[in-house]
């Protein structure tokens, strides 16, 4: 409108505005930025508005503010420290794996991605053109895949892996693990090329196999709220559910959910313990009540 065409031309010197110039706007004269609350942006939000000034040979400043009285959270300061670490021209792929190593790569461990195949990951695009070989086979698809999100750290730290290639390697692997000896192999691998494994990456390992293994009782997402996990189910066993609900160690601590959209349980979190741990045991819990 009548403001931009004023502020790309020189008439007016400061523009107050929302993060709509993100999405390619493009004022050469514009050299200085200020964002207020800067925690509270995506990495890639950052990245994109930075790009916003420096679109010409006059030097640009880029300042990413936050209250001084505010307690920054770990992923806060990790996204401002990337966003401060690469500031060289042709750093977008460098900042976006630095995004994948604070997301924990969730997308490359679940089966909800969307996209085309250089962004869905490999693991969905492996699921995807398995389920279309199968299609034009006419044999009926495979049971689908567990997703899994817990408040836990789940990542290959660079320090531990610097290679990037190799990271997403390890992701890719780890997305792959379908049982208990694959797990072992490719951990003594690990360990073999890498050293002792960081916290972050036994949580991924673990993650995999509550994945696999929940998949095999038809459990299809293990989701974490506060202080509980919600597993959602493809198929309803009575007999399991009813067992487990009416365990002495689960009676307090499991509610079926008859007004969710698809069969789900809400496990109560014990306080103290990781929510993988207590997931895996209630995963194995459940196991056994569906092969009873």
């Amino acid at each position: 409108g009548d403001v931009m065409q004023s502020m790309a031309e020189g008439e007016i010197q400061v523009l107050v505005c929302t993060t709509i110039i993100e999405t390619g706007l493009d004022i050469p004269n514009a050299n200085t930025l200020i964002i207020e609350n800067a925690d509270r942006f995506g990495l890639s939000q950052l990245h994109q508005l930075r790009g916003r000034v420096g679109r010409s040979t006059r030097h640009a400043y880029a300042y990413f503010t936050y209250r001084p009285e505010k307690n920054l959270t770990e992923v806060a300061e990790k996204r401002l420290s990337a966003i401060r670490d690469f500031a060289e021209f042709g750093s977008g792929f460098k900042i976006a794996m630095r995004d994948l190593e604070i997301r924990g790569a969730g997308n490359l461990l679940g089966a909800e991605q969307s996209g085309h195949m250089s962004s869905v990951g490999y693991d969905m695009y492996l699921k995807l053109l398995d389920e279309a070989v199968l299609e034009e086979k006419g044999e009926a698809p495979k049971a689908p895949e567990c997703t899994a999100d817990l408040n836990v750290t789940a990542n290959v730290d660079k320090d531990y892996v610097s290679r990037g290639e190799e990271r997403m390697d390890l992701y890719r692997r780890m997305a792959a693990i379908r049982s208990q000896e694959d797990a072992d192999d490719l951990l003594d691998e690990i360990v073999d090329r890498y050293g002792e494994p960081p916290k972050g990456v036994l949580n991924l390992i673990d993650i995999a196999l509550l994945r696999a293994k929940a998949r095999q009782v038809g459990i299809k997402d293990i989701r974490q709220k506060s202080g509980d996990v919600l597993f959602t189910l493809s198929n309803l066993n009575f007999e399991a559910v009813g067992a487990l609900c009416s365990d002495p160690d689960y009676k307090q601590r499991v509610t079926f959910l008859a007004n969710a959209k698809e069969p789900t349980l809400r496990f109560k979190l014990a306080n103290g313990v990781d929510s993988l741990k207590q997931s895996k045991l209630f995963v194995e819990h459940y196991t056994s009540f569906c092969r009873s």
